[in-house]
């Protein structure tokens, strides 16, 4: 039977748009009610501190983004994102029809999604009847709070962790510290990021990318007091033996989940470590930590999803460990826990329902976006400064935490479409950004200077004339700077007049400077070049 330790969230909150179909006389009509949703979503995030427990530097994206070009060493290590994940996807999409079977898991996650209350409300009734208490967290702080109770409950000692994003929205280790708890970090990346002093990770499923097998090898010699070794495989046992008494006697386990099964009330875990069979069937307790949106109806909608995760995530037909968690140790199982938790977080989720930005809740958090981004590719997680980097993070972070606390993130993207193309529920990304943009704009969130050359542009533009006369000006002083500050001839050095990110431009390329006429003026050309009568 489930306990309140948290009052449950109103069914308001939780419904989709399709949901106005099954209330009571006072809900709004369909329509009304996605934009009164979207309205109050907006009003939230402007008026509020920012939900998120974990820290966020999503503001400082464009210094970060700087430091992360000049670090030769990440950029060596980024690198590997085009051999391994990119590559690897690639060929692992072949093995199916990659576009039918996306419209399929895009359909059955907007299913979930429109009747998102129906569906939680069918999970928690289903996991209570096995054994298991399922809460609910308005905010990440309080999802914190509820597995410190938990802890706190059960007289927990130490925790032992399986890589969880929704954990490192709530800063959970950091929780756990101050009551006491010893909370260690089982998989081999977040292992190695918490024994650097608990660095954030980088990415979504290959949280310690940016660094490299040198770094690790030396981190494990000053950290585990051994040998340094320089083998792969041999860390990989080091790691193993080194954690291997914290499996055997942890009080509880703490998971992420990457669906929720409403008919069945289970939890899915997807691993390729198997650290989730330890973290779930060893300790006397478990708690999983999840979003509200990752619901599924059926084990058939499950079954659609686990065609396109691993191939869109890692390149694998199938991952290496499935975990399907329903209940609690009954009689006669030899394993499995004594208690059993489900901590559904909204963490400002629930304002994207009935919105414009719903279809970023359809994410299964493969990182196929980021792995084939432009921008990623360069800067690396760490620029982002919050949970979620690269393009689904751009989009999630503002969402979540506040526009005005992520100005430069809808930003950081050349908006080429390869997110959209690659994401395996068809997530419109770029346009999304794009809305963003046009948000920041309307509520203008953008710098002055930028506002202000866009104003001139739209002067100009509104004045064909004065439009022709001053691009011709333009052109004219463009050639004549061609070939200055010691460049070649014909070449920009630098941008005259320029300041700030157009100085960027010429800060380590020379550019073609214009050959002296406009567009407009070459087009004449050539049309009377064309015209046959010119020749009378």
């Amino acid at each position: 039977m489930s306990i309140a330790l948290h009052e449950r969230p109103g069914r308001d909150m939780r419904r989709g748009p399709a949901a106005t179909r099954h209330g009571d006389e006072r809900r709004e009509t369909r329509d009304e009610s996605a934009a009164a949703s979207a309205r109050r979503a907006s009003a939230r995030r402007d008026s509020r501190t920012p939900r998120a427990a974990m820290q966020v530097q999503s503001m400082h994206f464009k210094a970060r983004a700087g430091e992360k070009l000049a670090d030769a060493r990440l950029q060596e290590n980024l690198r590997r994102l085009s051999t391994k994940f990119v590559s690897g996807r690639a060929e692992a999409v072949t093995q199916l029809d990659f576009v039918a079977t996306r419209a399929q898991l895009k359909a059955r996650r907007d299913r979930a999604l429109e009747r998102l209350d129906v569906w939680l409300e069918m999970f928690e009734r289903e996991a209570a009847r096995r054994g298991t208490t399922v809460l609910y967290a308005q905010t990440t702080q309080d999802a914190a709070k509820l597995v410190a109770d938990i802890a706190r409950r059960h007289d927990v000692k130490k925790v032992i962790k399986t890589k969880s994003m929704v954990t490192e929205e709530a800063n959970l280790n950091a929780v756990l510290a101050r009551l006491g708890v010893q909370s260690i970090e089982t998989d081999l990346g977040e292992y190695i990021l918490q024994i650097n002093g608990n660095e954030p990770p980088s990415h979504i499923i290959a949280p310690v990318l940016h660094r490299d097998k040198e770094e690790i090898a030396d981190l494990f010699a000053k950290t585990h007091g051994r040998a340094r070794l320089t083998d792969i495989s041999e860390m990989t046992r080091e790691a193993r033996e080194v954690l291997r008494p914290h499996f055997l006697s942890a009080d509880m386990g703490v998971t992420g989940g990457n669906f929720l099964i409403a008919e069945t009330g289970s939890v899915v875990l997807v691993t390729n470590e198997g650290n989730e069979g330890m973290c779930t069937v060893l300790p006397r307790v478990h708690v999983a930590v999840t979003g509200i949106e990752k619901v599924l109806p059926t084990l058939e909608d499950l079954a659609t999803a686990m065609r396109l995760l691993p191939r869109s995530a890692t390149g694998q037909k199938t991952s290496n460990y499935f975990s399907l968690l329903t209940g609690v140790r009954g009689d006669g199982d030899e394993d499995g826990p004594e208690h059993a938790y489900v901590v559904l977080v909204d963490g400002g989720r629930s304002g994207l329902i009935g919105g414009e930005f719903q279809e970023m809740l359809r994410c299964i958090r493969c990182g196929a976006c980021m792995n084939h981004c432009p921008v990623y590719q360069k800067v690396g997680g760490h620029a982002y400064g919050w949970v979620y980097p690269g393009p689904m993070g751009s989009v999630l972070t503002p969402s979540y935490v506040g526009l005005a606390n992520a100005l430069d993130l809808p930003q950081a993207a050349t908006l080429c479409g390869e997110c959209d193309s690659v994401c395996p529920v068809g997530i419109p990304i770029s346009g999304l950004l794009r809305k963003l943009r046009e948000k920041q704009v309307e509520r203008r969130l953008r710098p002055w200077r930028e506002r202000a050359a866009l104003a001139a542009w739209g002067f100009f533009a509104r004045r064909p004339a004065l439009y022709a006369l001053a691009t011709k000006l333009a052109v004219r002083v463009l050639e004549r700077a061609g070939g200055s500050a010691g460049g070649v001839a014909g070449m920009l050095g630098r941008m005259p007049f320029a300041g700030g990110w157009a100085r960027g431009w010429t800060a380590t390329r020379d550019i073609p400077a214009p050959a002296g006429r406009t567009f407009r003026e070459l087009y004449a050309a050539s049309r009377t070049h064309l015209d046959p009568s010119s020749t009378r």
